[in-house]
């Protein structure tokens, strides 16, 4: 397996990043929504500091990302070959609106949830290793303001994630192309 980007796919290391990611907004997103069904005590807390600790994850593993991409550029979009190829001009200028949307997401969506546990009053723990204070005072009603912008954006965040993935179905199902095996490990048929 190559470990670096070539012209045609990518190597285990964008590869990496890139399902790391997928499993970690997953993840966050699941014990997000499935807090209130935790009971209460250790076993929410736990939720709660897995939670975030995925989330401060989501934006380390984003910013490792995108020096990664300036040191081993992405390869070139496939060459999809639709209709008059009219489509496809809107089809790369809307792949890279989504990535820029997605880039956006996976930082914004654990920003406010940070500023969610400060606006609680209460620390953010990082990783077990120190918890950052609060800079603010508890106040319950912007918690509560602040926890329903940092869903709307997590759901956009899965929705946007799920548009990807099926736009990827699409250029392997429809298209017949490589934009979703790229990213997928190399087979023995690929050699």
């Amino acid at each position: 397996m190559q470990i670096f980007n070539s012209p045609t796919r990518y190597g285990a290391v964008a590869q990496s990043l890139h399902w790391f990611a997928v499993a970690l907004v997953i993840l966050a997103w699941v014990l997000g929504v499935s807090d209130d069904l935790l009971p209460k005590g250790p076993a929410r807390a736990t939720g709660l500091y897995i939670h975030i600790a995925a989330g401060l994850l989501v934006i380390v593993l984003t910013i490792v990302r995108l020096l990664y991409r300036t040191a081993d550029p992405s390869p070139p979009a496939e060459k999809t070959e639709f209709g008059d190829g009219s489509f496809a001009g809107w089809m790369g200028l809307g792949a890279k609106l989504a990535h820029v949307g997605l880039y956006v997401l996976l930082v914004a969506v654990p920003l406010v949830g940070i500023a969610v546990q400060f606006a609680r009053g209460d620390a953010l723990p990082v990783f077990g290793l120190f918890d950052i204070a609060s800079p603010w005072p508890a106040d319950r009603a912007f918690a509560r303001s602040l926890k329903g912008i940092h869903e709307l954006l997590a759901h956009g965040l899965l929705a946007l994630a799920g548009l990807h993935a099926a736009a990827a179905l699409l250029h392997h199902w429809v298209f017949g192309d490589r934009t979703l095996t790229r990213m997928l490990p190399e087979s023995d048929a690929d050699r």
